[in-house]
């Protein structure tokens, strides 16, 4: 397939409390399902059409993912290579902590008892090219951390350009392989 769409869930009781959720499984807040619903409505009025939904197996995603599911029609499946990184020890503490901003440059640091950005990088690279070899049109949900190194996959960043990257929940973001 030449492109893909990418959706970060839905609002979590710890994005209110700017908390890092990691691979912790935070449910979704009542606003969170709503965005979730409005992003369904939205991918139906841009005309957006996919084949699937691949969503992370944890609950934020997986919710997001069923309600875009059962506005748009479009059949989702658990991909686990989306799971959130592990943050370790950065988990539940601070999102904008100036320690975890610092954390994040450092590509082989597994925070002690998480996942490194270069295995996150291996997981979510290989699922980028099995999307480009493939025919299936996708749309991805999943989480922020997901998101900065989907941006790495396509484009040149500084370590503190790829520290500082996101996209607002429930945003819609159209990538292209050409």
């Amino acid at each position: 397939m030449d492109h893909f769409y990418f959706i970060r869930h839905g609002e979590t009781v710890w994005n209110v409390e700017n908390k890092i959720c990691g691979a912790t499984d935070i449910e979704l807040t009542q606003k969170g399902h709503e965005q979730a619903i409005e992003t369904g409505k939205k991918i139906l009025e841009q005309g957006i059409t996919a084949d699937v939904i691949l969503t992370s197996p944890l609950v934020r995603a997986k919710e997001t993912a069923r309600h875009i599911s059962e506005i748009t029609g479009i059949p989702m499946e658990v991909e686990p290579r989306l799971t959130e990184q592990n943050f370790g020890i950065y988990e539940s503490t601070p999102r904008d902590g100036a320690e975890f901003h610092e954390a994040k440059k450092d590509m082989a640091s597994r925070f002690g008892t998480g996942e490194s950005m270069l295995h996150l990088a291996q997981r979510i690279y290989n699922l980028l090219d099995d999307i480009k070899v493939g025919d299936r049109e996708v749309i991805l949900v999943a989480h922020n951390g997901i998101t900065r190194m989907v941006e790495s996959y396509f484009r040149e960043m500084t370590n503190e350009e790829f520290s500082s990257c996101g996209i607002k929940n429930c945003e819609i973001k159209r990538y292209s392989f050409d």
